[in-house]
């Protein structure tokens, strides 16, 4: 069996990287699998490339076709019975335009679910967003979590209970940068900013009077180094299909400040301190909580080693292994 990974055009400057993720589940796959992948020629920017892709893609087929996130339109082209389609999030519905909505709507979700035999996505939340918003049959869409890296490992440091490291990963809108930096005014800490700030942010946190750094373009070993130099990382986003550096945390040993809506709970478990992400309050007092108490900060680092085992590669490449060999003998009774 050959399956054709199907991987969008290389973006930089992104905190989650589909493609590093992949790369992941395919070295845990079994050596009778064959895999290859397949990168689109063209960033999404264009009804033309986008069109490009799609009919580059159909030339490109497997026996197993997945097709890894964003470029879900290359279905359009693909063999429905072997075609696998990877949903990360629904994030467009957090667009301000009405009207961008419905276009997104239409091309991230509508079209290519009746061009694929089966959707994965990476948490239950999301299969609800993508149940509500399709009207797809709930059994359509099967739940696989991410796994983290296997190069990301537990890391040593000694608390800095007087003036903490406090990490956060992203700065896009939904990232909630702004109000993780009103939370800190005043703290004695440090903020650690991992993602390309925009102008307004730029200017924001020059006028906090904050301590602070930011830093982009990191490799996964430049960014564990970060997790490591780091003694709390908040992750008070507002919409997450996944939220990747809850795990990260919880492999490297640090206490995690998430929210407590979309998949965030769901994926962190007993592993977290819980925020309501609109309160800058709330995010405040938790960040105090955390400090000041050592036992409770302690148990989150402890739960968060147990709550990672969920998230092994291996268990996660054995789940995409199931979907292929039935989308494969679905495939060969075809014919």
């Amino acid at each position: 069996m050959n399956v054709v990974f199907f991987h969008r055009h290389p973006v930089t400057n992104v905190t989650f990287g589909i493609e590093q993720y992949f790369e992941t589940v395919r070295s845990f796959l079994p050596g009778k699998i064959e895999t290859s992948v397949a990168v689109s020629r063209h960033l999404s920017t264009s009804v033309w490339r986008c069109a490009y892709n799609a009919a580059e893609a159909a030339f490109r087929q497997g026996d197993v076709n997945h097709i890894t996130g964003d470029i879900h339109y290359v279905a359009f082209l693909l063999r429905k019975r072997k075609t696998l389609l990877t949903i990360h999030d629904c994030g467009f519905e957090e667009h301000p335009s009405a009207v961008k909505r419905a276009i997104l709507k239409w091309f991230w979700l509508q079209i290519p679910l009746k061009r694929v035999s089966r959707v994965v996505t990476d948490s239950e939340f999301s299969k609800q967003r993508i149940v509500a918003l399709s009207g797809c049959d709930p059994e359509f869409v099967q739940v696989v979590p991410i796994c983290i890296s296997p190069m990301f490992r537990a890391i040593h440091r000694t608390f800095n209970a007087s003036y903490p490291s406090i990490l956060q990963v992203g700065t896009t809108p939904n990232k909630n940068l702004e109000r993780t930096a009103a939370a800190l005014k005043e703290l004695p800490c440090r903020l650690i900013i991992v993602g390309p700030l925009s102008g307004a942010q730029q200017a924001m946190l020059e006028s906090s009077n904050l301590d602070w750094l930011n830093l982009a373009g990191l490799s996964d070993e430049e960014l564990l180094k970060v997790y490591g130099e780091s003694d709390i990382v908040v992750f008070a986003s507002t919409y997450e299909g996944f939220g990747m550096p809850i795990i990260e945390a919880n492999v490297v040993g640090r206490p995690v400040i998430t929210s407590k809506v979309a998949s965030m709970p769901e994926v962190a478990g007993n592993s977290a301190c819980l925020v309501d992400p609109y309160s800058v309050e709330s995010i405040r007092e938790s960040v105090i909580h955390v400090i000041k108490d050592e036992p409770y900060r302690k148990q989150l680092v402890e739960n968060g080693f147990l709550n990672a085992l969920r998230f092994r590669p291996e268990v996660i490449a054995a789940d995409h292994l199931e979907i292929y060999r039935q989308l494969w003998r679905k495939e060969r009774n075809s014919i």
